[in-house]
């Protein structure tokens, strides 16, 4: 938001001085301060930085954001996973395993009816993720 860049800097400066992780998100909503943020991860020096200082920066893809800073830091992109039958595994996998075995354990008779409905509540959530994919012509045709 608005006035959040000289927090930001001090947020920076602290993590360099005592080697602190910093993470800035959204930063592709701050246009106006993408200059600022250039010129302040060209300052990082690594002989002058706490070894153990990280800055993370999250961000959509923008045409306004540095390229000098893409080219001088390491990349990552996370993008949900493609097909219902991808949803549904990663749905799954990133189910508690002691928090199911615990639910399930609960009620004998209801262990049945409990996998499925969590089947059929991760089917709904990987169905709308796919469907977001088309847009309002997901929904209407």
């Amino acid at each position: 938001g608005q006035g959040q860049g000289p927090k930001a800097e001090a947020a920076i400066a602290e993590g360099k001085d005592q080697g602190m992780w910093v993470i800035l998100q959204n930063c592709h909503l701050a246009v106006s301060w993408m200059p600022k943020l250039e010129a302040v991860v060209e300052e990082l020096d690594p002989e002058k930085v706490a070894h153990d200082f990280r800055l993370w920066l999250t961000a959509m893809p923008s045409k306004e954001f540095p390229v000098s800073v893409l080219q001088n830091g390491m990349k990552m992109t996370v993008e949900p996973p493609k097909g219902l039958k991808s949803n549904l595994l990663r749905a799954y996998a990133a189910l508690d395993e002691d928090w199911f075995n615990e639910a399930c354990s609960q009620s004998r008779g209801c262990q049945h009816a409990f996998r499925k409905m969590l089947f059929g509540l991760f089917f709904f959530h990987g169905l709308i993720q796919e469907r977001c994919n088309f847009g309002p012509l997901g929904w209407n045709i």
